[in-house]
């Protein structure tokens, strides 16, 4: 098959939006699934923590199938799951039953997103991976623009369910664009030991490299802020501020423009300065708005403008520091690309799923749980990163 670079780019970076596109889309439907199912909506918030767990646990699962039967059949399979469970959500009556499913979908849509992250250490150098990064980012980045206001339009003139309908058809046409344009990127390694026991060597070999586990912290906790963001905002912009489900809506997507600014700037800065760099600054400016957000809310002197300029500048600096991270943790990986990958998503929404939940469990009808568990984060991930690279990096 003759590969088109437009093509694998298009689909990768589709397979990296099924997840974020899953979450996204329904954080509009949040007080209207609690009203239908009698319930709250910290209540609700629990079906997103359930979904970053799936996520975490599932791509631990994918990373050793990928390197030992290939990328595509494993990718294939955890399509299906997750087009099987997207049509049971829609069925779904009472909250807990949302919260399994919600597990339940996220094992299947996680294997979009490490598969595509092994695709790119396939496919391409260090350098050129964190180029790449910024091109799928873009396409993540675009998923909370579109995707909430997709699911406020919706809900203006249908009921939540049909957001899940949206979504079965949405992961079907990734499905078939999966099985008949995307050509496999690595065949596999039918020696890799599938036994709990090499498994288990295998991630703790990769956990152990001081570049992974270094740039992998870096990166996954300074998105766990994000997640805190998304586990809150819906209750800040709609409850406290009294937003209709179209504005949060616009809101949100405002935001989240700011991850398709960075993304694309990063591509530029790149030819100029190292990841490292570029990481590091942004650090810099995560945890300067991240106290920011703080001092203002304990002041009592944010309202809806300032907020909305903070978070867009929060998540402008988290647009340069996803992509750089990421290529530099997978960049000493090749041949076990899928088990890196994998172990990098484990991480990353293990800690995402940590702060959304601590935002439920602190939730006190306030904005502050949101607005600290962002800064810690922004701060933990510019501490860790300034304490392991104080010296020169080549990449």
């Amino acid at each position: 098959m003759k590969i088109n670079k437009t093509t694998i780019l298009l689909i990768l970076g589709l397979l990296s939006a099924v997840g974020p596109f899953s979450i996204d889309m329904y954080l509009p439907a949040f007080d209207t699934i609690a009203r239908d199912f009698n319930t709250s909506i910290d209540k609700v918030q629990l079906s997103l923590t359930a979904f970053f767990i799936g996520i975490a646990i599932g791509q631990m699962f994918y990373g050793p199938l990928l390197d030992r039967f290939g990328r595509k059949k494993p990718l294939i399979v955890g399509l299906c799951i997750y087009l099987i469970t997207t049509i049971f959500c829609v069925f779904t009556r009472n909250i807990d039953s949302l919260i399994l499913l919600r597990f339940l979908q996220a094992l299947g849509s996680c294997a979009g997103m490490v598969a595509s992250r092994a695709m790119i250490q396939d496919y391409y150098d260090s350098k050129e991976a964190a180029r790449v990064f910024s091109l799928l980012m873009l396409v993540v980045a675009i998923s909370p623009i579109l995707a909430p206001s997709a699911g406020a339009f919706l809900l203006a003139h249908l009921d939540w369910h049909y957001i899940f309908i949206s979504l079965f058809i949405i992961g079907f046409i990734i499905l078939v664009g999966t099985i008949f344009y995307l050509p496999e990127s690595y065949s596999g390694d039918k020696n890799f030991s599938l036994s709990p026991t090499s498994i288990v060597k295998n991630y703790w070999s990769v956990f152990v490299n001081k570049t992974f586990i270094g740039y992998c912290l870096v990166g996954s906790i300074a998105a766990a802020g994000l997640y805190a963001y998304l586990a809150g905002s819906s209750f800040i912009f709609q409850e406290i501020y009294g937003l209709s489900q179209k504005q949060y809506g616009l809101i949100f997507a405002f935001a989240a423009s700011a991850l398709i600014i960075a993304t694309q700037l990063n591509r530029y800065f790149l030819k100029k300065w190292s990841m490292s760099q570029i990481s590091k600054i942004a650090n810099i400016g995560q945890s300067c708005v991240g106290i920011s957000m703080l001092v203002f809310a304990f002041t009592g002197t944010v309202n809806l403008p300032v907020l909305v300029g903070l978070l867009f500048c929060y998540l402008l600096c988290q647009g340069f520091i996803f992509p750089n991270a990421s290529a530099m943790a997978l960049a000493p990986f090749k041949a076990s690309a899928g088990s890196a990958s994998a172990l990098l998503g484990f991480l990353q929404m293990g800690l995402g799923a940590l702060s959304s939940g601590l935002v439920s469990i602190l939730h006190n009808k306030t904005q502050v749980p949101m607005l600290v568990v962002m800064c810690i984060c922004a701060c933990a991930s510019f501490a860790i990163h300034f304490l392991s690279y104080r010296k020169k990096n080549t990449y």
